[in-house]
């Protein structure tokens, strides 16, 4: 561990908290709202037929293996820690108050990382528009899961900065600028 990833002290760690909780805040909006429009068909008691069930669990379990494991566990979660502890470790004004977009890469980033972390926020609210033409209850099989995915990436971020609060900060490519 290096001093960009080392543990940051007691007053630093807010900065930290700051930059992962604002990224958590984010996608438990994402998965509250979404969840609402994926119990429908099972809280509005009309079901799913044999076939859209087997859809239902394929999607949920190919959503869980690509989204959660792959997306998020391998890469967006390692990211965002190091780079909140890197932030915590060498605290600027303005990246501390946009700790949250520093953490997602979205700001201070190399341009391939900021090209690529815009991109699949573009591609994420293209999908949601697609999505919302969906007719029921395709659009709640679909929103399953993606509510499968962002839960599994939330307990991944959650499990990844409390190892990293006990130091074991996630080595993973801060993709700082120059």
């Amino acid at each position: 561990m290096d001093a960009e990833t080392a543990p940051p002290r007691a007053a630093s760690r807010l900065i930290a908290w700051w930059g992962v909780l604002g990224v958590a805040l984010l996608l438990a909006q994402a998965l509250v709202r979404l969840a609402i429009v994926a119990a429908d068909p099972f809280v509005s008691g009309r079901g799913l037929t044999a076939f859209e069930s087997a859809v239902c669990v394929a999607w949920v379990l190919v959503s869980l293996h690509s989204e959660g494991y792959r997306g998020f566990q391998k890469a967006f979660v390692p990211r965002t820690v190091a780079r909140a502890f890197h932030l915590a470790s060498a605290p600027k004004p303005l990246l501390v108050a946009l700790a949250p977009a520093f953490c997602m890469g979205l700001v201070h980033a190399r341009p391939r990382r900021l090209v690529t972390s815009w991109s699949i926020v573009v591609l994420i609210v293209l999908a949601v528009v697609l999505v919302r033409q969906l007719p029921a209850p395709w659009r709640s099989i679909v929103d399953l899961g993606v509510v499968a995915g962002l839960l599994w990436g939330m307990i991944a971020l959650a499990v990844s900065f409390a190892r990293a609060l006990r130091g074991q900060v996630p080595v993973y490519p801060l993709d700082l600028p120059e």
